[in-house]
């Protein structure tokens, strides 16, 4: 798979459809047809093998096809408001939110905010979580007492790569601090 062209249709599904000139819907899907044709039209190469092909390797699983293979979109991570029709659900009592150590002190005083995304994204597992803080800087990972947050009426969805998702976490759901070497 190619890494570089895999980030640049996070990019185009996620953040930013106008770079090469197509449109999601309000539920997050692109015409492949389209992101093919934009993507060939930005100087690299793409075509329906090589995108299968990324979709189906993602170690991330960051992408889904609709049925018939006309459409595409990314699970998750949009900063571009569209509903992706995320499954609200019971989240296990504890998920894991990897960050930097240098937003820990913003975090103790704002809460963990989704900033340029929609959600706020946790993981089920601490190794995921040390992976995603660690791109980020020196690496904290926040484990979040997300029953008490459910009991509390706060709503959890997950995505169909198995990312949970929430608006907000209020620090005194922070249940332990794990700072990783």
């Amino acid at each position: 798979m190619d890494e570089r062209l895999s980030i640049f249709i996070s990019l185009i599904l996620r953040h930013k459809p106008d770079v090469i000139g197509i449109t999601l819907d309000e539920h997050g899907w692109a015409n492949v047809k389209e992101l093919i044709d934009g993507i060939n039209g930005s100087g690299r190469t793409i075509n329906m093998e090589m995108l299968e092909e990324i979709v189906r390797t993602d170690n991330k699983g960051r992408y889904s096809f609709n049925e018939s293979k006309e459409l595409i979109r990314a699970n998750q991570g949009h900063s571009v408001k569209v509903n992706v029709e995320l499954k609200e659900a019971k989240p296990p009592d504890i998920l894991y939110h990897g960050t930097a150590t240098k937003f820990l002190d913003n975090i103790k005083h704002q809460g963990i905010k989704s900033m340029s995304r929609l959600y706020v994204h946790l993981s089920k597992d601490l190794d995921t979580a040390v992976s995603v803080g660690s791109r980020h800087g020196k690496c904290v990972v926040l484990a979040v007492d997300t029953k008490r947050m459910s009991d509390d009426g706060r709503r959890f969805y997950l995505s169909e790569n198995g990312v949970w998702l929430t608006k907000y976490i209020d620090w005194k759901y922070i249940k332990d601090v794990h700072f990783v070497q």
